[in-house]
């Protein structure tokens, strides 16, 4: 068979579709890929076929971040912000009409299209157009629910769900109409999810159950069409993991620091920061620069390295600090070590709050961290009762192979059960 895996996004996003295009690879079928155009080499250096399409991930991102940045702090700066916004709508308009385009392309012939959210309306038009299966990868609960939304009744928060999908979709109708109009297709009448949720297609949740309690007894009505299969990783080895586990054995369990793709506002405010709060704390820190400009400043307490194996590195250690993207939050929960997420981003949020909810650590905004507050977050977690906590939680997080060999087999047994219908 034949299977398009559409993503778009940093490392974090794409990661997902690379380990389930590998794993299909290896079943012997046929696997294109489409990414965002800074990630095709990490596809390829994963033996998949990948094309580049939207403009580059980080690019709309800085923008995207700095418009929501102004948008918050200076609203009244109306020329500054409206110079952004253009910037960020430039941005979307290329990212759909190459999203068309490349989509169409690889779609030709397809047994399934497999996408994520942020490619998700103009691959359900693609798929719409050829009469192909689309299953879609959500990181946390995107569809209507009421474990979402905290502190709300749960019909309530069900309903604010829904009626935000319906006030978002002006954004995006004139594009979808107009790839509707181009495909033949009829114009839509609602907003993108519920067309995909409508036709029927497979949404998988890539996270696990035990994330977000009672939302799998909420959803049964949609039987096996949302699958929570566990959060999809590589665990990819690095040239440094030999080194890290060198250094963690020469001392106490550190403390591991990481802020994602994204880089952090001032890298050495916020490194200097780190290394006052451990030694106050008496504590060594584990340092991923990523794509912050870390400097390297390793020494008995502190450890800087430009990339690591989270998988291997983090039940080593004492505690961790960082953004909350899915895949680091999912390898912190698996660890069973305490966590501290500093979010930069919405998405990063959702996390930071289920961290806090499952009581296996505490949660502040990157932004309104100081040393001060660094070194009371990191006391508050590092007790006997966060540590048992987080230690019963990675009993039931499902294992990283685990996860994609399942969801390999949904989309698989999905396009098997399309044809025959």
């Amino acid at each position: 068979m034949k299977f398009v895996l559409a993503s778009y996004g940093t490392r974090g996003d794409v990661e997902p579709y690379v380990a389930v295009g590998q794993e299909l690879l290896r079943r012997g079928h046929v696997v294109r890929m489409a990414v965002s155009p800074d990630q095709v080499g990490f596809a390829e250096a994963a033996g998949l076929s990948a094309v580049g399409y939207g403009p580059d991930s980080r690019e709309w991102q800085k923008v995207h971040r700095e418009f929501l940045r102004r948008l918050s702090r200076s609203f009244w700066q109306v020329r500054d912000l409206s110079s952004l916004w253009r910037q960020d709508w430039e941005l979307i308009n290329h990212f759909w009409d190459d999203a068309a385009a490349t989509l169409t392309s690889l779609a030709d012939g397809a047994d399934l299209v497999f996408t994520s959210v942020l490619a998700e309306e103009p691959a359900a038009n693609v798929a719409e157009y050829y009469d192909v299966p689309l299953a879609t990868l959500h990181y946390f609960p995107m569809r209507p629910n009421g474990q979402f939304v905290r502190g709300l009744p749960r019909r309530v928060g069900r309903v604010a769900m829904g009626v935000s999908q319906w006030l978002s979709w002006p954004l995006t109708k004139k594009l979808g109409d107009a790839q509707r109009r181009a495909f033949g297709l009829p114009k839509s009448r609602g907003p993108a999810a519920r067309r995909i949720v409508d036709r029927g297609s497979l949404e998988i949740q890539g996270y696990d159950e035990v994330c977000f309690p009672g939302l799998s007894a909420e959803w049964a009505r949609f039987g096996d069409r949302r699958p929570f299969v566990g959060a999809l990783t590589l665990e990819l080895p690095t040239d440094a993991d030999a080194e890290v586990a060198a250094w963690i054995a020469e001392g106490t369990p550190p403390i591991f620091f990481g802020f994602g793709s994204m880089p952090v506002q001032s890298s050495a405010d916020t490194l200097a920061m780190i290394s006052a709060a451990c030694a106050e704390l008496g504590e060594r820190a584990l340092v991923c620069a990523a794509s912050s400009d870390f400097s390297d400043v390793s020494n008995d307490r502190v450890k800087v390295v430009d990339t690591m194996n989270y998988a291997a590195a983090f039940p080593s250690c004492r505690a961790l600090v960082h953004h909350g993207g899915v895949g680091t939050t999912a390898a912190g929960l698996r660890a069973g070590v305490p966590t501290l997420v500093l979010p930069t981003w919405a998405d990063q949020v959702i996390w930071a709050t289920q961290v806090k909810r499952l009581k296996v650590g505490t949660a502040r905004p990157l932004s309104k961290t100081s040393q001060e507050s660094l070194v009371a977050d990191l006391r508050m977690i590092l007790t006997p009762e966060c540590a048992a906590r987080a230690h019963d939680i990675a009993t039931r997080m499902t294992k990283s192979t685990e996860s994609v060999a399942t969801t390999a087999d949904l989309v698989q047994d999905f396009a098997r059960s399309w044809r025959v219908s």
